[in-house]
């Protein structure tokens, strides 16, 4: 089983979130999004890399795995779902995203899909 922590997961986020709206993913692109160094970016590439979380191209062009997109899809759903709530409870949306950075990290799975299913519900 391979393990996961917050650093990892925040790296799987933003390599899907920036697939979405850039035609390749490279790690300039991550170091740019996330205001880190690209000697850093190069660093959790590897890592990514070595645990299969990610493929990386003779070009540089960033995919995630089956086992990355997973990953990275549960924690931009997490996300999306808590500070979308956030704003509707009045908070600022920069200040909600903020938060559910922080929060789509450390709740269950099970406190996650409680929270989904109310918010659903009050829909």
């Amino acid at each position: 089983m391979l393990i996961t922590n917050e650093s990892v997961e925040n790296y799987l986020e933003t390599i899907l979130r920036l697939s979405e709206k850039l035609p390749v993913v490279r790690s300039v692109d991550i170091a740019e999004e996330l205001g880190y160094k690209k000697s850093s970016i190069s660093v959790a590439m590897k890592n990514l890399k070595n645990q299969e979380y990610i493929t990386v191209s003779d070009r540089g062009y960033i995919e995630l795995t089956e086992s990355g997109m997973r990953i990275a899809r549960k924690i931009y759903e997490r996300h999306d779902v808590i500070s979308t709530w956030l704003v509707t409870l009045g908070v600022d949306p920069q200040v909600a995203s903020d938060d559910a950075c922080k929060l789509e990290h450390v709740l269950s799975d099970q406190t996650f899909n409680a929270l989904k299913d109310h918010i659903n519900g009050l829909r």
